[in-house]
């Protein structure tokens, strides 16, 4: 299981609120704004190993709709993100300092006509703040298919 700690500033709330273009006032600097929903997200900024992340001196598939530095394919895990949500205990405020634990969730099946066998799988984050208390939950689901869609 992964552990990553990491702190919640004003600004990174702040900074992370204007990145998805919400304007609420409730997420700008201050010692009493709080994080939007999706916030926890941010996480992999602190995450050395994320696999999203540039590293120096190495080629970056980039995020955009063509590759920025590698040739050929992107990285792909094989899977698609299907879902995600986040369930909240208390709000997420400046001054946290989150340790977020990584593990299996529940998996499942499903027949499709186009693609085989579907298998959904859940990872849960459980993110803890420095006393230890549970104050969030973020649910993902994957899934891969068993053979491949054609386009079109």
């Amino acid at each position: 299981m992964t552990k990553i700690t990491f702190p919640v500033e004003a600004s990174h709330i702040m900074m992370f609120a204007r990145s998805i273009g919400d304007t609420n006032p409730a997420y700008q600097a201050g010692a009493d704004s709080v994080a939007p929903p999706t916030f926890p997200q941010s996480v992999a900024q602190f995450d050395p190993d994320y696999y999203l992340r540039p590293k120096p001196g190495q080629p970056w598939f980039g995020s955009g709709k063509t590759a920025s530095g590698v040739e050929g394919k992107a990285p792909s895990s094989g899977g698609l993100h299907a879902e995600q949500h986040f369930e909240y205990f208390r709000p997420l405020r400046p001054g946290d300092v989150l340790t977020v634990e990584y593990g299996p969730g529940k998996t499942w099946e499903k027949e499709s006509k186009r693609a085989g066998k579907l298998t959904f799988r859940e990872r849960v984050a459980e993110y803890r703040d420095q006393t230890g208390e549970l104050v969030c939950r973020a649910t993902l689901v994957g899934v891969t298919t068993e053979r491949p869609v054609a386009q079109g």
